[in-house]
């Protein structure tokens, strides 16, 4: 099943998407049975964020599409803004 992004931004307001970015750094932690996986994209100081079950092909220097909404997390005592993804493909 194939996910529209133009669907999914009409029904979800805070869903923000952008086409064709370039990441230029891709980590995948293990943590519990999932595997959180953290980009960082050109041009952006914010990290975007999403789980997956098995380990993937880095995505370092590759364009992606996302679709992804802003949020914030608490690390050390500190609010840092991040971004979860809900829908990444390759461009």
């Amino acid at each position: 099943m194939h996910s529209d992004p133009d669907k999914m931004l009409k029904q979800h307001q805070k869903l923000v998407h952008s086409d064709n970015v370039k990441v230029s750094s891709h980590t995948q932690r293990e943590h519990g049975d999932w595997y959180l996986n953290t980009l960082m994209i050109e041009g952006h100081s914010v990290p975007f964020k999403y789980k997956r079950k098995h380990v993937y092909q880095t995505l370092k220097g590759a364009r992606v599409n996302l679709t992804y909404y802003a949020s914030t997390e608490n690390v050390a005592g500190f609010e840092v803004e991040i971004m979860n993804v809900v829908r990444i493909k390759r461009s």
